[in-house]
C-alpha cells in the first residue's frame, strides 16, 4: 500500500482501445506518477492492463469497477496487483483476498466501514466523495474509525482545486481523480497535455 500511495494520487482511467495503455502509462510515468486505476467500464480493460503489466513493470497497477468476483479474476490474470470497486460487496471482498489482491471496496456509511472492516480490511474507497458530502463528510466519518488504522481513498468529483481538502486530512491515503487523464485526452492522444497535467498533480499533492 505504502508503494501505490507513495505520490497520494491514483489516475482513474477509462481505456476504449487497449492500444492506449502503452503511450498512456509513458506519459503518467514522465509525469512522476508509477501507478494507475484501469476501470473496468470498457471491454477494453483486462488487455489494457496486460499490455501495461508487461510493458511496464515498475508501474503499480490496479483495475477499478470490478463489480463481479469474474473481473476479479480477470484483473488479478491480467496482472493488477490492487482493485477497486464502487461499493461493498462482501463475497467480491472474499473473493479478491482468497486471490491475494489488495482490494479496496467502495464506503460512505458507518454500517459500510464496520462490514470492511470486520473483513480486516484497513484501506477503503470514499465514493462518491463530492456527491456524498466531501472533505467535510470524509472527516467526520473517520471520527468514530480512526484508531482503527482505517485509511481512505476518495473518489469522484476531485479536481486540481479541491484535492487539497482531501489530501488534509489524516485518515486519506491518497486520492482517486481523472482530470488528469480525461477520456477526450486520451482519446485525442494528448499524451503531452496529460503528462504536463499528472506533473502539476504530483507537485500539488507534494505540498498538501
Amino acid at each position: 500500500m505504502e508503494q501505490i500511495f507513495a505520490k497520494r494520487i491514483v489516475p482513474v482511467v477509462v481505456l476504449d482501445q487497449a492500444e492506449q495503455a502503452e503511450p498512456l502509462a509513458e506519459a503518467l510515468l514522465r509525469g512522476g506518477l508509477a501507478v494507475m486505476e484501469v476501470t473496468f467500464r470498457t471491454p477494453a480493460a483486462a488487455a489494457a492492463i496486460k499490455r501495461i503489466a508487461t510493458r511496464y513493470p515498475e508501474v503499480r497497477l490496479g483495475a477499478g469497477t470490478l463489480l463481479t468476483a469474474e473481473q476479479i479474476e480477470r484483473a488479478v490474470e491480467a496482472g493488477a496487483t490492487f482493485g477497486l470497486a464502487p461499493g461493498f460487496n462482501a463475497a467480491n471482498v472474499r473473493r479478491a483476498q482468497e486471490l491475494g489482491m489488495l482490494f479496496m471496496p467502495g464506503v460512505m456509511t458507518p454500517s459500510e466501514i464496520e462490514a470492511a472492516l470486520a473483513l480486516g480490511l484497513k484501506t477503503l474507497k470514499f465514493f462518491p466523495a463530492e456527491a456524498a458530502g466531501g472533505a467535510a463528510m470524509l472527516k467526520a466519518l473517520a471520527g468514530p474509525y480512526a484508531h482503527t488504522g482505517v485509511k481512505f481513498v476518495p473518489t469522484g468529483g476531485i479536481h486540481a482545486k479541491n484535492m487539497g481538502a482531501y489530501l488534509a486530512l489524516p485518515t486519506v491515503a491518497a486520492i482517486g481523480g481523472s482530470w488528469m487523464v480525461e477520456k477526450a485526452l486520451i482519446n485525442e492522444g494528448r499524451w503531452s497535455e496529460i503528462e504536463r497535467l499528472t506533473r502539476e498533480a504530483v507537485a500539488a499533492a507534494a505540498g498538501s
